[in-house]
């Protein structure tokens, strides 16, 4: 295998920050906004290459000082609005069959990039930072890691400023998508996915499969973004607080998370946890391990419960007490001995549970709100369809030499050799799921363990292998 390029210069990175700037919604999947979404990509990889090789995060340092972050919280209220409101109209339209359906995945993709971006510069970790003897919040007796701890996310929240309302609200709506879940089979993931919906002219059936399973994996990633905001309090405009306790009630939204739990269920007799981007079956002996979504829920609840501001704001009623009191139940002495701030959590419950608080201060003050969702949403109100005509128009219905044009720009911002050093486990057989070693040498794209297994899964793959192998290597073009 070729090396694996490193993450990009300090140069490159601070051209594709300053080239970052919103679009119009009707206006997406559009050349120009094609352009955005290479240079989100290609700042995605950069972040996670930069954070797994350990190197100093100069990409946070870059968005925060070119007022980047607001631009990309409305590009992802933008997508996340195109999604609910002009996708389900592209579906329905019976004269609508595209060439090739992977134009349209790439903007239902956007959201899961941006989202992505934006946990991994909240995850950020200044190179030479210092923590105090004790063990800070976020890992757990053994030592065992949990989640980063953070000292720059304060600028990320002030840089952000009235639109971290909107991430907010934001991730509000996903939490409740969450909460809402059922419980009774594992979701489906991009893992498990069949390989023919890139070759199928007509897989628009397909890509709302698709676009279901980004949905899950989407919201995970905004619960531990709320979980970072969650963090530093302090530094959130004065209506930030008020919106998550109260309008939202986001603890009793968190309550929800740990009793039902939707990133773990039971199938055949067997507990299953999504970890990765996969369901993993989990071995008895492993069944009381607290997993990384578990730790932000948990640490979320201690930020907004345990802090002295959001008591004196919370309105704890008798149904917000009740709901509150569910979490003891939880604390046991498994998960506190692996989260020892919890002992806090425990003493507050016991605590609330033999009192009444009284009613917070209602204080006299102008109440910011989120204005990036009513903006779009007025913008476009009555219009969803004509967007749709007109992006199957314009961007959703390319030539064949349109179409390889875009291939070839693709296959440069895709590059398997970064996508492989991204992958946290080791590739696994796209038949029997077993650890493999070799994959297609066509398309070089279906991991197997064996020939056997290959062959066995040679007629769905080869419609996909097809249109992969037209796609010229980055050292042709």
């Amino acid at each position: 295998m070729a090396a694996v390029p490193g993450p990009l210069s300090p140069a490159e990175a601070e051209a594709l920050v300053r080239a970052l700037q919103g679009s119009e919604l009707r206006d997406i999947g559009g050349q120009g906004w094609l352009r955005q979404h290479e240079y989100v990509e290609k700042l995605n990889m950069h972040g996670i290459l930069s954070a797994s090789a350990g190197q100093e995060q100069l990409l946070t340092e870059l968005l925060v000082s070119h007022a980047k972050i607001p631009v990309l919280i409305g590009e992802l209220i933008s997508v996340e609005i195109w999604k609910h409101k002009v996708f389900p109209v592209l579906c329905r339209l019976q004269d609508f069959k595209p060439r090739s359906t992977f134009p349209i995945y790439v903007v239902l993709h956007h959201e899961a990039s941006i989202i992505n971006l934006l946990e991994t510069v909240f995850f950020h970790k200044v190179r030479g930072s210092a923590f105090p003897a004790g063990k800070p919040l976020g890992w757990n007796a053994a030592g065992t890691e949990l989640c980063e701890p953070l000292v720059a996310v304060q600028e990320i929240c002030e840089s952000a400023e009235d639109s971290i309302l909107d991430l907010i609200d934001y991730c509000h709506r996903k939490l409740t998508l969450l909460a809402a879940r059922s419980t009774a089979a594992p979701a489906a993931t991009s893992a498990g996915l069949p390989a023919e919906p890139l070759a199928s002219p007509s897989s628009m059936q397909e890509l709302q499969k698709q676009a279901e399973v980004m949905e899950f994996e989407i919201s995970l990633k905004a619960l531990s973004v709320l979980r970072f905001i969650t963090d530093h309090l302090d530094s959130l405009p004065l209506s930030a607080l008020t919106r998550m306790l109260n309008t939202h009630n986001l603890p009793c939204l968190l309550v929800e998370l740990v009793e039902h739990c939707p990133w773990s269920c039971w199938e055949a007799g067997k507990l299953k946890k999504f970890e990765n981007g996969t369901w993993h079956v989990v071995p008895p002996e492993e069944q009381g391990k607290m997993t990384k979504l578990d730790g932000q829920v948990w640490l979320a609840l201690l930020n907004l419960l345990l802090s002295p501001e959001c008591q004196r704001k919370y309105r704890c009623d008798g149904f917000n007490k009740s709901q509150l009191l569910k979490l003891r139940a939880f604390l046991t002495d498994v998960l506190i001995d692996q989260l020892p701030n919890l002992v806090e959590m425990q003493r507050f419950l016991s605590y609330l549970a033999v009192t009444d608080p009284a009613p917070p201060k209602k204080d006299l003050i102008l109440e910011q709100v989120p204005v990036i969702w009513d903006h779009i949403l007025k913008k476009n109100s009555g219009k969803w369809e004509a967007i749709a005509k007109h992006q199957v128009k314009h961007a959703f219905s390319p030539t064949d030499e349109e179409l390889k044009l875009q291939a070839r720009r693709w296959a440069q911002t895709y590059s398997l050799d970064i996508l492989e050093a991204l992958a946290p486990d080791k590739p696994r057989c796209r038949v029997c799921g077993a650890e493999a070693a070799k994959r297609c040498s066509r398309c070089r794209n279906e991991w197997y363990c064996s020939r056997a297994c290959q062959v066995q899964h040679w007629q769905k793959h080869k419609p996909a292998c097809d249109l992969m192998a037209k796609v010229p290597s980055v050292d042709d073009l």
